[in-house]
Parts: C-alpha cells; structure tokens; sequence
C-alpha cells in the first residue's frame, strides 16, 4: 500500500501542476476568472445558491477570505447576495445571468480541453476514470480536518 500511496501523491502534485496550466490556458474572452473565483462560481452552480458560511466551509477558508473573493464576483456582475427566504436575517450567494454565461463559456472550453487531451482513451477507460475520481473526491471529504 505505501508503494500505492506513493505513487498516487506523486501523481497528484502532477495532476495539481497540469491543472493550474489548464487554468491558466483556458482564462479566455471577456472576463479572465481567478481560480478562487471559477471555483465558486462552479460550486453555486452545482449546489445552489449558498450562505457565505457554507461556502467557507466547502472550500475550508475563513469568512473573511470567502467574503472577499465574493466582492470580486459581486463587483464584476457575476454573483449577487439576497436575503434567505427561510431565515431574513441571512442572505444567500447566487450567479447572476451574467455569471451563469461566463462560467459556461469557461467549462465549456476547459471541458474542451479535456476532450482533446483524452480523445484516444476509449470511452471505458473514461467512464472508470471519472468513477475513480469521484470515489476519490468522496474520499478526501470523508477526512477529519485535523
């Protein structure tokens, strides 16, 4: 398991490596994303509009670190705050229209990308690959913080 384990963490800083490039190549057309930014950007529009709270929760940052990368969002158009229908005193995080097309024009082409790079797997191996990932994202989540 150790050999395993080793290999899997070396793979990682790699995967880590190629992802930024992968960032850094697809910051295309009007609006350029910071990683913090697409990365809540695809969180709202995965789970849903969410408290500020929640988010710094997900991403395992303190408020004050999420509240400012919200105010790019909310400063570029992208996102905005409402208050919670169910508890007043609370708002929620949502994309605007605006948000919605910028972070589809950014996943569609790093969506792009990824079907370049991996054209000659056979759709099997694809299949495996994305189960493996999520199993492997689940457990990460699983991990005590600590």
């Amino acid at each position: 398991m150790f050999l395993a384990t080793k290999d899997i963490e070396q793979q990682l800083t790699v995967l880590l490596r190629r992802a930024n490039r992968v960032h850094l190549s697809t910051q295309h057309g009007d609006v350029a994303l910071e990683r913090s930014a697409y990365a809540i950007m695809c969180q709202l529009a995965d789970e849903g509009p969410q408290r500020l709270g929640v988010l710094a929760s997900a991403f395992g940052l303190d408020a004050s670190t999420i509240t400012r990368q919200v105010q790019v969002l909310e400063a570029a158009g992208l996102a905005e705050r409402e208050k919670d229908r169910l508890d007043g005193r609370a708002y929620l995080l949502h994309l605007t229209l605006d948000g919605r097309e910028v972070l589809k024009q950014a996943r569609d082409h790093r969506r792009g990308r990824l079907e370049r790079a991996l054209s000659d797997w056979p759709e099997a191996d694809l299949v495996e690959f994305g189960r493996l990932l999520k199993e492997f994202n689940a457990s990460i989540e699983r991990l005590p913080d600590a």
